[in-house]
């Protein structure tokens, strides 16, 4: 398997997207973009595409996202999807319509040689908190922005804001052992919770205009499934998932039941909707 070539401290999350956690993000791909569909309405809707504008979308994973812009922007239009997970991309490129204007590159954002003044907009949906050295990553990427180059991306609020990931975690956790505790500033889903840090960064990589608007909404993770679909849906994408890699079957059957008695309380019919939150982040270039 082709590795993107990255920064080194990148390296372990390149590592990890392109081994079995960045599979199993390929195996659920249509379960992921029914899940996050709202958040992808929110993020294309704050970031006011425009037909005929020139995209980046960074940590474009399956491309669900990229493939919404394309299409927004069409025909006259180009949306260039950006990840480091082969597995994920090669998911990208099979969904992805043939006519749209649309492309997929394997690579670190940190170190790739983007052409200069390219793009009229950067999107990404949960793919920036994940760099080791955020305020560097962005200084690069806005070197491919145009001078009146638009930013619009969503990041996870704190933990605690975000039952829908948590409370399966917490009912995994009456099994295996806590994860290792991780710093504020460590690459990870939460790692942008602060607004404070998310100002920081931007600004510090020359970035102007910084807006971040909370926004509170529902996840149903069964996705209209049922209470078995939400449980298995934990077990295979999330905190919930990473807590249990590695342990043997018994194991992981004792974590479903928990996760099940954990979430009976949110059963709505077939849905199982829990609470979740984001930042909407919009800056500009320059």
């Amino acid at each position: 398997m082709d590795l993107p070539v990255g920064h080194d401290k990148n390296a372990d999350q390149i590592a990890y997207w392109n081994g079995p956690g960045g599979q199993r993000w390929s195996d659920r791909q249509a379960a992921q973009d029914v899940l996050l569909a709202p958040v992808s309405r929110l993020l294309i809707d704050r970031a006011r595409v425009q037909a005929g504008e020139r995209i980046l979308d960074v940590g474009c994973g399956c491309g669900s996202t990229s493939i919404a812009l394309a299409l927004r922007v069409a025909p006259s239009g180009f949306v260039l999807g950006v990840d480091i997970s082969a597995p994920m991309l090669e998911t990208a490129r099979r969904v992805a319509p043939k006519e749209l204007p649309l492309d997929f590159v394997l690579a670190d954002v940190t170190v790739y040689p983007f052409h200069p003044a390219t793009f009229d907009l950067l999107t990404s949906r949960f793919g920036v908190m994940f760099f080791a050295d955020p305020m560097l990553s962005f200084a690069n990427l806005r070197l491919a922005l145009r001078p009146t180059g638009r930013v619009a991306f969503v990041c996870w609020r704190e933990p605690r804001d975000n039952p829908w990931a948590m409370a399966p975690l917490q009912a995994v956790y009456q099994h295996v052992p806590r994860l290792p505790q991780m710093g504020p500033e460590d690459p990870g889903p939460f790692a942008f919770a602060s607004e404070e840090r998310v100002r920081r960064i931007l600004g510090g990589a020359g970035y102007s205009e910084i807006v971040m608007e909370r926004c509170d909404l529902s996840l149903d993770i069964a996705n209209g499934g049922g209470l078995d679909a939400a449980a298995q849906s934990a077990l295979e994408i999330g905190p919930a998932s990473r807590a249990l890699e590695g342990h043997p079957a018994e194991v992981r059957a004792a974590a479903k039941e928990s996760i099940r008695e954990t979430l009976k309380p949110f059963v709505r019919g077939d849905s199982v909707a829990l609470a979740a939150s984001i930042w909407i982040v919009t800056a500009r270039s320059a």
